[in-house]
């Protein structure tokens, strides 16, 4: 389910070949091997700023998960700020900060490298911008859906929602702050024509391909619980 979303929003919301000249690369599939190729010629991926935000995009999930899983298992977190809520507020303001150094190393790896050609021109830019645009949608409105404590992990904390949210953007697809979040990366590297900005993305895409499948379940476990001690006490 992960990876036909992650196709959704790379290959059928933006195609990019369709902006990268693939006139000498071979026909079918290896058309998408030879954009790589393309890609890995104007990126130093040794270079420190692009290491580094590859880092933040990595630590980031694995911060927040491995938290959050102790949080579940041990409430010494509830415990130290004698509230679940209090606690949970404190795990989101460290993830949001954490985001922001990663869109700050992000942008940094992009603009320490060269810019495509084929890429910079207005029509691939309106396109970065419309994805941009979408991008934000997504993540906004799955905030306002969710809240607070159900965008930062409350579940773990024990701060339970009664039932599934399934209002826009959740009848659209599963996990649309993520896929958002892909989105907004996507298409702020297609605005400054950067191939590093796209490897990048797709790392990013990457990484929450691994997230969901290492959270969904965990997640779906604890909801489980809460209906099978619901059913016991009825």
């Amino acid at each position: 389910m992960a990876g036909s979303v992650i196709a959704g929003t790379w290959e059928h919301t933006f195609p990019v070949h369709t902006l990268i000249n693939t006139e000498d690369c071979p026909p079918c599939g290896l058309a998408d091997l030879c954009v790589m190729t393309r890609l890995l010629g104007y990126v130093d991926i040794s270079d420190p700023r692009f290491v580094a935000a590859v880092l933040a995009i990595t630590f980031n999930p694995l911060f927040w998960n491995v938290v959050a899983r102790w949080e579940q298992k041990t409430r010494k977190l509830s415990r130290a700020f004698r509230s679940p809520y209090l606690a949970c507020y404190s795990l989101g303001c460290a993830i949001l900060l954490l985001n922001f150094l990663r869109s700050h190393c992000f942008t940094q790896a992009m603009l320490s490298q060269p810019k495509m050609e084929s890429l910079d021109n207005p029509v691939a830019y309106c396109v970065g911008l419309a994805l941009l645009g979408v991008g934000t949608v997504f993540v906004l409105s799955s905030f306002f859906a969710l809240g607070f404590t159900g965008t930062f992990l409350g579940d773990y904390f024990g701060i339970l929602k009664e039932a599934r949210v399934t209002t826009f953007p959740f009848n659209l697809l599963d996990n649309p702050m993520y896929w958002g979040s892909t989105a907004n990366y996507l298409g702020w590297a297609i605005m400054h024509a950067s191939p590093a900005g796209l490897l990048l993305t797709m790392v990013v895409a990457l990484i929450y391909v691994v997230a969901v499948l290492y959270e969904e379940p965990f997640t779906a476990e604890i909801y489980r619980q809460k209906a099978s001690q619901s059913h016991k006490r009825s």
